[in-house]
């Protein structure tokens, strides 16, 4: 697969709870909406519709509130939750028509899985959950123990082997649930809420350990949330849901920018703009002039602001990789500051 063929795509994707799904199917794709389902038809929506591609070595965040579908989205990738309709396709091959036994390698081979819960078995050492995908797979031994001891090493948990996960705080437990899917070798990493049950700092630090590790291990990583400062900061590709149906997809810096409409609006309305927004992202991709302050193309707005100290005529070129790829002037950073409902109205009140 090259760079422009995705790992995992979504396909018209549909989830009907109820005694007959398949019955509901053309009603939903009818137009009738999730409360007149439910109302007339005693059946709940899930998913409807669902088209959506996810790159290697990119973290795909999949947001909303709660009961917009994300997580009964992500148990649909290794069919934890069977379709109503649709396609899963990993490199081309359906998901939901693999047999039993494809399925049961699947889990234990290419997809991880990291839960809000931790999901860690009591009963086990931190060693011992750490490994075991691999055990389960027929592979103990002392290849398979060395290499949970170097990702615990690699999560900073060395120490803590033959601890019992009663012995560890929150968020020492989640470590070990990373640890454990990375061990697992698999090339998809599938994070339901992985951090949402831990405190603030310790969630921070979480996404930070994340983030390191995705520099240097290039896993296709699909990321469930209903934050959108985490989302915002672990997403290459943001996709957000609204009672089962994607309301807008794509680049974070595009969503907060150009916003599909007034719920996108209303969700990125309060964010801090200068702290999440890069300079890539609102700069004039003209040729830089000489004499001019550098700053980087993924540097934040905030980071500019810092440099040019205030001054409204400040100019900068921008870079990537040592090359000049545009301009940034103070006067377009100030306008992406102001949220574009904001603008509209001082418009239409001018």
């Amino acid at each position: 697969m090259n760079a422009t063929t995705p790992k995992l795509s979504i396909r018209n994707l549909y989830k009907i709870f109820g005694t007959d799904p398949k019955a509901m199917l053309p009603h939903v794709q009818a137009g009738i909406g999730k409360p007149e389902l439910l109302a007339r038809h005693k059946h709940v929506l899930g998913l409807e519709d669902i088209n959506v591609d996810m790159y290697a070595g990119k973290i795909t965040v999949i947001m909303g509130l709660s009961g917009s579908g994300k997580s009964t989205l992500i148990r649909h990738l290794n069919r934890l939750i069977e379709p109503t309709a649709g396609e899963i396709l990993l490199d081309g091959a359906d998901v939901t028509r693999l047999s039993h036994d494809e399925l049961r390698k699947l889990r234990q081979s290419r997809m991880s899985m990291v839960f809000q819960k931790f999901a860690l078995l009591p009963h086990r050492t931190v060693l011992d959950n750490t490994a075991l995908a691999p055990t389960i797979r027929g592979e103990p031994g002392a290849g398979t123990r060395e290499s949970a001891r170097r990702w615990l090493e690699r999560v900073g948990l060395e120490g803590y082997e033959q601890h019992y996960p009663h012995q560890l705080s929150g968020g020492m437990q989640q470590r070990v649930g990373i640890a454990r899917a990375l061990c697992s070798e698999a090339e998809i990493m599938l994070m339901d809420e992985a951090f949402s049950a831990l405190d603030p700092i310790i969630r921070t630090d979480m996404q930070a350990l994340l983030l390191e590790l995705q520099r240097e291990l290039h896993k296709t990583i699909i990321f469930i949330t209903h934050d959108l400062d985490e989302a915002l900061r672990l997403a290459d590709h943001l996709v957000v849901l609204k009672d089962g149906r994607i309301v807008q997809q794509g680049e974070p810096q595009e969503i907060i920018l150009k916003p599909a409409d007034e719920y996108i609006e209303n969700f990125v309305r309060d964010i801090n703009r200068a702290r999440v927004l890069r300079v890539r992202s609102v700069m004039a991709a003209t040729g830089g002039t000489d004499g001019h302050d550098r700053i980087d193309a993924n540097a934040t707005l905030e980071d500019a602001l810092e440099r040019a100290q205030g001054a409204a005529d400040h100019v900068f070129d921008v870079t990537d990789g040592g090359c000049v790829v545009g301009t940034l002037a103070m006067t377009d950073l100030f306008k992406a500051l102001v949220p574009r409902h904001a603008r509209q109205e001082d418009a239409g009140g001018s």
